[in-house]
């Protein structure tokens, strides 16, 4: 999963933006200054940064300049300005892409998936990184911080399954199907205990993710907001 920053010190467009993103499944990080930013991309593999420019404590210029010498991801300056000035130094400070707000949502997730097409980002499908908690299917291994776990099969697969479609809701026909395979002759509820071992493993490990049932129809793994 695709990890995004969002710096500003605007709490609704940092909501705004949160939600947006999230929808499209990139998983967000908000900080609401520049030294709250840093912190995060030291603990946080980000693959982009939207910062902001007018903030408190440290701008966005001075941010995006931080950024350049520490970490190789892309940039997205937002700023309520729109003068060449204020451009050519945002660009001056190493940011890839300008956006003046108010913007529009849809334009700023065209320029991050240009940026991130841009950066030869290539996702590796066989690992899956929901905030602190990695999913290896090279490995078969989950780690959350720095717990490495090594789980049955089919409870892997079905984590896996989950995580790859977030907020998705399944069937326990669909799930069957996918994970044990259409000649399966045990009963759905297998899925069941399933999921009830995966709970009791990670409820009191992480608050990364949450695997939510649906009532009447099946189970949908739901990324925790930060």
């Amino acid at each position: 999963m695709t990890n995004i920053l969002i710096v500003d010190d605007d709490i609704n467009i940092l909501n705004l933006v949160d939600i947006h993103l999230t929808e499209q499944g990139y998983n967000v990080f908000q900080a609401k200054d520049g030294m709250e930013a840093l912190e995060i991309l030291k603990k946080v593999a980000c693959d982009l940064a939207i910062v902001d420019v007018m903030m408190p404590f440290m701008d966005g210029y001075t941010l995006t300049m931080e950024i350049r010498t520490q970490y190789d991801i892309p940039v997205i300056l937002l700023t309520a300005k729109s003068e060449i000035e204020d451009k050519e130094q945002g660009f001056q400070a190493g940011t890839d892409d300008y956006l003046v707000k108010p913007f529009e949502p849809k334009e700023l997730i065209f320029r991050i998936k240009a940026l991130l097409r841009r950066y030869d980002y290539q996702q590796d499908e066989s690992i899956l990184q929901i905030g602190n908690t990695t999913i290896n299917k090279k490995s078969y291994e989950v780690q959350v911080g720095k717990r490495t776990l090594i789980l049955p099969l089919k409870e892997f697969e079905l984590l896996y399954y989950l995580a790859s479609n977030p907020k998705l809701v399944f069937s326990r026909e669909h799930l069957i199907e996918q994970i044990w395979g259409f000649n399966y002759e045990g009963d759905a509820r297998t899925v069941d205990v399933h999921i009830k071992r995966l709970r009791e493993r990670f409820s009191n490990l992480t608050e990364d993710f949450q695997i939510k049932t649906v009532r009447g129809i099946g189970y949908s793994l739901e990324v925790q907001r930060k």
